[in-house]
């Protein structure tokens, strides 16, 4: 697009502090201090497993010790992809479906619906409360950031949203200045910078991010080039009071604008049911998180206590030639207590109650649609024990939430984990999930367009898992998991006659997904190392393969670095399967089922140190220029290249 930003101080580079306290923790293992809601996470590594944030609501959780299916994308992975949009590097993740259109760009776990993974940013529930799901093409990737991917339900921790599973991203700790600066192709601009202190008990952070491009044409034998630009700024304080209390606050705001195209809704036209160049077509969302909260050590800091208060002010418009066409405005509102208790060095149980207030006002200019306010609360209560043992772990949690419009539930999940050998482990867990109906699909949108049902119920599922985990000897880690989950009263819409209107209700029959997903990670010599995954997925409903879930997904990347670290290259191959869309190209209005072919992207980059502290870099993405659509007719960018520089102090 042509609005440019450019940061006026130069942009500085990567920078990682590890804090004093890394000798309180045991070697081998990388810790985060928090307790389930990422604050002030100062990341104490030596190598061994990673701190899982979201897995538990009492706090640390090393990796080996989880008893659920979990993966970390860590700042070195997301700096040697030079990854933009974390979107990207989720595509990486067994079990992972990513589709993406100009607006919108949806996540799929394990085949669940969009709207059934929770997203968490720095401890924030960030999803649309009208949408009932979070755009993770708006999360750009921030100097010194990291991934967080839990699959399964985790409805016992974290209630409704969480069917398939969690994602939280953390901006990371960071001390120093940095930051980069690239351009390229299409009128690309990205830039990010970062500051952060750690000094007298106090830690604070400041962060900005702009992904700014002209773009390309997303319309079957279009001109018109699709752009967009996306702004980030972000802010972490958390200062010890006491040596027992710990104040801590997160705040970030994201503006996201960009052009988009319709489809052809004129049954007339040869082109009926396809996306076409829609000149004055864009959108504008905006969005403001916050959070704040205490934490408070008792009895030696074997008992620990946390508030907490976090807010999110969602608001989308969008316009077409003759000005605004559909807006609305959601925000939430939840309070968290969690109280945690350590038994023994190996029991832990804990308590957390969640208040929450999501509130949507639909504010489409014209009249044709319900213009006030309404609001759903939620109180859930849940209880969580933990055991880490060395050779056995095991893990249980119960919810029970109380809703003002739907019926109360109760939500489960145990897991247990096995070390058979020193290099092999076996785990399973089982559990639940809830995903209550959103605003949009109880209340509808624009009349004559989407109706409405509000006697739709939530949907529900079970699902189970075996993982094996086995060690290849000091070089990697093979992960093999088999997964079955099913679900039920599955939302999908509904086009009745004789108007065919679009309305949401209830499925009488049962959606079932299984599948294998596969991760390995390996150092083939001190040089070169490769992280790889598979996913198999067998998502249907009736007997109907579900949209927009390939039945399989790989990627590879590998990695070479220069033995004093002064260059270095990766080389990264997805895959998509095939998979199946809808298409509304039946002058009924009533969708027929589309083949979305498979595709396989490559992207190739390197780093090369020019001084002290700076760094140049490059890359190309979609290297072979290969021509895709991850939505039907919606057709996704070509070969792209950027160079640019990023400096460290």
């Amino acid at each position: 697009m042509k609005s440019k930003i450019l940061c006026g101080a130069a942009l500085l580079a990567l920078g990682w502090n590890a804090p004093a306290l890394a000798q309180e923790r045991a070697a081998g293992v990388c810790y985060v201090t928090g307790d389930g809601e990422p604050y002030e996470e100062m990341l104490l590594c030596y190598p061994g497993d990673v701190i899982i944030v979201p897995g538990s609501r009492a706090g640390d959780v090393s990796l080996g010790d989880y008893t659920g299916s979990a993966t970390i994308v860590a700042p070195e992975q997301i700096e040697q992809r030079q990854i933009r949009d974390i979107a990207d590097v989720l595509r990486d993740v067994p079990g992972v479906a990513v589709s993406s259109v100009a607006g919108q760009t949806q996540l799929r776990l394990r085949g669940s619906e969009a709207n059934h993974v929770l997203v968490l940013v720095d401890g924030i529930e960030v999803s649309d409360p009208f949408a009932g799901e979070f755009d993770i093409g708006a999360l750009q990737a921030e100097i010194g950031s990291r991934v967080e991917v839990l699959r399964g339900p985790q409805s016992a921790l974290y209630g409704t949203d969480s069917i398939g599973g969690v994602i939280a991203y953390e901006s990371g700790a960071f001390s120093g200045f940095g930051g980069r600066i690239e351009a390229g192709i299409n009128d690309t601009l990205n830039g990010a910078m970062r500051w952060g202190m750690d000094k007298g008990g106090v830690r604070a952070s400041l962060s900005g991010t702009i992904v700014s491009t002209d773009g390309e044409p997303n319309a079957r034998g279009g001109t018109r080039d699709i752009g967009r630009d996306s702004y980030t700024l972000a802010g972490k304080l958390a200062a010890d009071v006491t040596d027992t209390l710990t104040l801590r606050a997160v705040a970030r705001y994201v503006l996201t604008k960009g052009e988009f195209n319709d489809q052809d809704f004129d049954p007339t036209s040869p082109t009926f049911g396809f996306v076409v160049d829609s000149p004055d077509t864009r959108f504008e969302n905006e969005a403001i998180y916050a959070l704040v909260g205490a934490r408070l050590k008792t009895l030696d800091g074997r008992w620990t206590h946390d508030l907490s208060v976090q807010i999110a002010d969602i608001t989308r418009d969008t316009f077409g030639p003759f000005g605004p066409s559909n807006s609305s405005e959601g925000d939430r509102v939840k309070a968290s207590y969690v109280s945690a208790f350590r038994l023994a060095d190996e029991h832990t149980l804990s308590f957390a109650a969640d208040w929450e207030r999501e509130r949507f006002r639909n504010t489409t200019p014209g009249g044709f649609a319900f213009n006030g306010r309404r609001q759903i609360k939620n109180t859930g209560l849940v209880g969580e024990y933990r055991y880490d043992g060395d050779r056995f772990d095991l893990s249980a949690a119960l919810r029970h939430d109380f809703n003002d419009r739907f019926a109360d539930e109760t939500t489960f999940r145990i897991g247990a984990g096995y070390r058979v050998t020193d290099t092999t482990r076996v785990r399973a867990s089982a559990g639940s999930g809830i995903k209550n109906p959103g605003f949009f699909e109880l209340f509808g949108f624009v009349d004559g367009r989407f109706i409405g049902n509000a006697d739709l119920q939530p949907e529900k599922s079970t699902s189970w898992e075996i993982r094996l985990d086995q060690d290849l000897g000091d070089a990697g880690r093979l992960s093999v998991t088999y997964f079955n989950a099913e679900l039920e009263d599955e939302i999908f819409t509904t086009f009745p006659a004789p108007t065919f209107t679009a309305t949401p209700a209830n499925a009488a029959t049962k959606s079932k997904q299984q599948g294998v997903e596969v991760a390995l990670s390996a150092s083939l010599s001190p040089q070169w190392s490769v992280n790889a995954a598979y996913s198999y997925v067998d998502a249907e409903e009736n007997g109907l393969a579900e949209v927009r879930r390939p039945e399989s997904i790989a990627s590879a990347a590998l990695t070479w670095t220069h033995p004093q670290d002064k260059a270095s290259a990766t080389l990264v191959v997805r895959h998509n399967g095939e998979a199946v869309d809808l298409a509304f190209t039946d002058p009924s209005f009533v969708p027929v089922r589309a083949v979305l072919d498979d595709y396989t992207l490559v992207n190739l980059n390197a780093r090369v140190t020019l001084a002290e502290g700076i760094n140049g870099f490059g890359r190309i993405e979609n290297l072979l220029d290969e021509r895709y659509e991850q939505v039907f007719s919606f057709v996704s960018p070509g070969r792209t290249a950027v160079i640019g520089i990023e400096a460290r102090f």
